[in-house]
């Protein structure tokens, strides 16, 4: 029973994580693009101006702060990001960290936000849902529900915000600048333990 928590994937070194944010990127816009064809599902509009910067802004730093908190205040999700982190970021130089913020902000706002919402009705339901699969695709091993919970907020908060305003672009920049700002303080932060971040 001591055990039960501890199976976790294992360790993945620099260009395996890379490969694996390139193959995910590429199945979630793949699955996207189906999705949209065969259901003729109209995409969430992109629309680019100052208001939706603000706005895509905002939001990055309400989430990054909000996780910083809880991350402080909830042990067991200090933990569960530790591990999550420390798999995924820890092996990565620090120019890679672009990728870990371009490819699953792109991929995963166009399935989760940007079709999968139409898709089920473009309504609080729809965010619902979008949340919890968007959660649950963070999932990375058997004792990691503390950090699914919270991109399961991440995930509603991010929805929630497209579904009112109506442009994809808002959760987009928002999940891009939040995976930025909280990996390269994370990997900040555990400098000491990283080494060189070169593991092969």
């Amino acid at each position: 029973m001591g055990n039960s928590n501890n199976f976790e994937i294992e360790p993945l070194n620099r260009t395996q994580i890379l490969v694996v944010m390139g193959v995910t990127a590429i199945l979630l816009l793949g699955v996207s693009k189906i999705w949209q064809k065969i259901g003729s599902v109209e995409l969430l509009p992109l629309v680019f101006d100052t208001n939706a910067l603000v706005w895509g802004l905002g939001l990055a730093a309400g989430i990054t702060v909000a996780s910083s908190i809880i991350y402080r205040l909830w042990p067991a999700y200090r933990e569960s990001a530790n591990i999550y982190l420390n798999m995924v970021i820890r092996p990565l130089l620090w120019p890679d960290l672009i990728w870990l913020g371009l490819l699953p902000g792109l991929s995963e706002e166009l399935l989760f936000r940007g079709v999968m919402l139409p898709a089920l009705g473009l309504n609080l339901t729809a965010v619902i849902i979008s949340s919890l699969l968007f959660g649950i695709l963070h999932l990375s091993g058997a004792g990691q529900w503390p950090y699914v919970v919270w991109a399961t907020v991440v995930g509603f908060a991010l929805g929630y915000v497209a579904l009112i305003t109506g442009n994809l672009l808002i959760p987009i920049s928002a999940h891009i600048i939040t995976n930025l700002v909280s990996s390269c303080l994370w990997k900040f932060s555990h400098a000491d333990s990283n080494g060189n971040g070169s593991n092969e």
